[in-house]
């Protein structure tokens, strides 16, 4: 997520059957608020935001208010995304998700390519499906609690929760819950100016905050720089780029001399360190849910060099990428089936 200012942030919405519109047609709206005051500031270093809807097909959807919705394009066609939202599913989900072989491997093959990927209240149980929630935390819609636990009893369900997150993968709760998360990716794209600008003309009422109704992998507003946040933010979006430091000092307007102090007195880490970290916890979930060869997985979180991103895992983990994804995938395969 979050690529250069040239180029645009490909958000897309998985159209289904018997999805509930207000999942989709919410964050849109949103988002589209979002990119128009993001103009209208005549901000030029703000991302450009391209939303599209895609389903299976490229055939028309029935939604459960009935009408019928017409996706941009398929899947197949929507190979390059940044952000997906997954929409939520009107009663019991389990006879779509069991329809849905081929919505599965595009998800998991969109998250192994570094997506962000966002779901709804029964729209979570397509992530779980796709093995993409084991060992994570994730909550769902309420009425959905005991269902989930029972078909997905390797998820950590956090039923006190109205958000999850674990890594690119956010599960809400509800739609309204969906609302907040969207103000979230907003001002991790656009910034907190105009996050608050859309929280402002789509929540007049008083709600919770994103951050104290949320249950997060990591939490990176331990410290008061917010700045420093914002460069966590942007190392997790971009991790899998080739990234000069001196690049990221210039673009929050820091010399790297002072993006280094600043950072290692908020943090505890250099730069450096925090980018190694956030590519190594993805190069582990690769190594643990997906067959792509140790090359590829090093490829995937920003390592050209197989070898030196070998020597780092073992260094941070005292562990070779084979001998950890053995370990694993011994753990997942002998388990209680």
């Amino acid at each position: 997520m979050n690529p250069p200012s040239s180029q645009a942030t490909q958000i897309t919405f998985l159209l289904c059957e018997n999805m509930l519109a207000t999942s989709s047609t919410l964050p849109m709206e949103m988002l589209l608020a979002a990119e128009s005051a993001s103009h209208g500031a005549q901000r030029s270093s703000n991302p450009h935001l391209k939303l599209r809807t895609a389903a299976l097909y490229a055939e028309a959807v029935t939604t459960r208010s009935g009408f019928t919705w017409q996706p941009d394009c398929s899947l197949e066609q929507a190979a390059h995304n940044d952000i997906i939202y997954l929409p939520g599913l009107w009663r019991n989900p389990r006879p779509l998700i069991r329809r849905s072989g081929y919505l599965l491997d595009w998800l998991r093959e969109q998250y192994q390519n570094g997506a962000l990927i966002s779901a709804v209240g029964t729209g979570c149980c397509f992530l779980a499906e796709a093995g993409l929630l084991d060992g994570k935390p994730a909550t769902t819609h309420w009425h959905y609690f005991d269902q989930f636990q029972r078909d997905y009893p390797k998820v950590d369900l956090k039923r006190q929760y109205f958000i999850t997150q674990a890594g690119n993968l956010y599960c809400a709760a509800s739609v309204n819950s969906l609302a907040d998360l969207t103000v979230h990716f907003i001002h991790r794209l656009l910034g907190k100016t105009i996050a608050s600008h859309v929280e402002r003309h789509f929540s007049h009422e008083i709600r919770r905050s994103y951050e104290s109704s949320g249950y997060f992998e990591q939490d990176h507003s331990r410290h008061p720089d917010e700045e420093i946040v914002q460069v966590q933010i942007w190392l997790q979006d971009n991790y899998h780029r080739n990234i000069s430091f001196e690049q990221v000092a210039d673009r929050f307007s820091l010399s790297t001399r002072t993006l280094n102090r600043r950072f290692k007195t908020a943090t505890g880490q250099t730069p450096l360190q925090y980018l190694q970290e956030v590519r190594i916890n993805t190069a582990r979930d690769l190594l643990k849910t997906s067959n792509l060869s140790i090359n590829e997985v090093a490829e995937k979180v920003g390592y050209q060099d197989a070898g030196y991103f070998t020597a780092l895992f073992k260094k941070q983990l005292a562990t070779t990428p084979k001998e950890y994804r053995a370990t694993v995938r011994a753990k997942l395969f002998s388990s209680d089936h």
